[in-house]
């Protein structure tokens, strides 16, 4: 099994609001896209991509952990240091990973966690891929 970080990257320049802010669960989960390709020379690979929504209070980039895999799911979890009072504005994160292993191939679902650093909070999103 091996994974890379291929880009953890703030894409907003001012910070986001979200337009109905009474609606949004913080903390926000993932939003998640995968997909299979084989680089040229390589073997097969998972790409994930995901955007993540942090309080715009907090400048620190997440960290993504190492990836786990278990029968068809793969887990990730995104860490960061969460605030219990609900922010006025985040910050947007793209993050792109890419995960190999010997049984890649059964990959099925993907589950993404955001996890704050004092692990009393967490949200996640699950990702089914064709």
């Amino acid at each position: 099994m091996a994974f890379k970080v291929i880009q953890n990257t703030k894409i907003n320049t001012e910070p986001f609001t979200f337009l109905s802010p009474n609606t949004v669960t913080y903390p926000v989960a993932p939003l998640v896209s995968a997909k299979f390709y084989t680089p040229e020379g390589g073997s097969l690979t998972l790409k994930i991509r995901a955007t993540l929504y942090i309080n715009s209070d907090d400048p620190v980039a997440p960290t993504v952990e190492t990836p786990t895999e278990k029968g068809t799911v793969l887990t990730m979890k995104y860490d960061y240091n969460f605030s219990e009072v609900t922010p006025e504005t985040c910050d947007v994160w793209y993050v792109e990973v890419d995960y190999t292993s010997d049984t890649v191939s059964d990959i099925n679902k993907i589950e993404s966690f955001m996890i704050n650093l004092d692990p009393e909070t967490s949200r996640g999103t699950t990702t089914n891929l064709p």
